[in-house]
């Protein structure tokens, strides 16, 4: 089972693709789709476009995102939660199902820890992906992600989906 993890973001919006089989993860690929500058609606569109390519490209079966967490800044907040939208827009039209998790269940399911920083998730995923090159911090929090929807699947139930 192919899984794709997205980690949401407006400039920087990471992705990572793993295989689970079982208990047992394999690094398939990852990366960070960047929108650049300019106007809100063509830099949502240059993220709608590259994370088409992705899944085209690696062919996931199931996907999963981090949620958007709330902060002092509320316009900041609005424009995550619109590439979020576009995180869980694209899955959906290649008709994948998809999971989303709070940040800190992520670090909690991939480092042990609900609050662990940036540096012990990148660690832990290195560490669950012998050999991994991370593309940069979103992409490692985007892998991150995969890894914490296939434990949360579980092995019997990404056998029975594949």
């Amino acid at each position: 089972m192919r899984v794709l993890g997205v980690d949401p973001g407006l400039r920087h919006l990471g992705w990572g693709v793993i295989e689970a089989e079982g208990s047992r993860l394999r690094h398939i690929a990852n990366g960070i789709c960047e929108s650049g500058t300019g106007p809100l609606a063509l830099r949502l569109l240059t993220l709608h476009e590259q994370l088409t390519r992705v899944i085209t490209l690696w062919q996931p079966q199931i996907a999963a995102v981090e949620q958007t967490f709330v902060n002092r800044d509320g316009a900041g907040t609005l424009k995550l939660g619109q590439a979020r939208g576009i995180a869980l827009l694209v899955p959906a039209q290649f008709g994948l199902e998809v999971g989303e998790y709070a940040p800190n269940t992520v670090k909690k399911t991939v480092v042990g820890v609900g609050h662990a920083d940036k540096r012990q998730v990148d660690h832990m995923v290195k560490m669950q992906l012998p050999g991994v090159q991370i593309a940069g911090p979103d992409a490692a929090d985007a892998l991150a992600i995969a890894i914490c929807h296939a434990h949360h699947l579980g092995g019997q139930r990404l056998k029975v989906r594949a």
